[in-house]
């Protein structure tokens, strides 16, 4: 049985400017103890080194790779032509059509070159999918995944429990 410690995870990032959104998302799978690669890689200025990258992710005993960009976004699409691995696209908000670019070009795969897709800027969702991938051959993450939820919908109720609070006599005081 494998440590979840022995879970790789590569985030690639099409540009530097990306990582403010990312940051989440590293530190999520840092929290679940997979060691995380980042790097720059663009399907367009360094599209030899993108191909590389992805031929060789598995041998360099990635996991799952993380692709986020924004604008065209092939990364995420080139990076899954050249490897088994699962591919998860994260769409980056650009200032130029709000993401929605980023997003349809990553969603719009062709067949036989899947690419899971989280939501615009939704980096910690790619981190949370990927925890989920590797809980098939990592168990121990599956029960750590649990009580994560738990804790999600714990907050949730601590919250309605506040809301509720502001209900007094028949009226809300907010």
């Amino acid at each position: 049985m494998c440590s979840s410690k022995d879970a790789k995870v590569a985030i690639v990032m099409g540009s530097d400017s990306d990582l403010p959104t990312l940051k989440g998302c590293i530190k999520l799978l840092q929290d679940f103890n997979i060691k995380v690669d980042v790097m720059v890689c663009s399907a367009h200025r360094t599209p030899d080194k993108a191909s590389e990258f992805a031929k060789k992710a598995e041998e360099n005993g990635i996991d799952v790779i993380i692709a986020a960009a924004g604008k065209a976004a092939h990364l995420p699409g080139v990076l899954a032509a050249y490897t088994t691995l699962p591919v998860i696209g994260v769409p980056i908000k650009s200032s130029t059509l709000d993401g929605m670019d980023a997003l349809l070009s990553i969603v719009q795969m062709p067949s036989g070159i899947p690419v899971a897709t989280v939501a615009i800027d939704g980096a910690e969702n790619a981190a949370i999918l990927a925890v989920q991938i590797l809980s098939v051959g990592y168990p121990g993450l599956r029960e750590e995944m649990k009580a994560f939820k738990q804790k999600l919908a714990k907050k949730v109720e601590e919250k309605n429990t506040a809301l509720q609070s502001k209900f007094v006599d028949g009226k809300w005081d907010i």
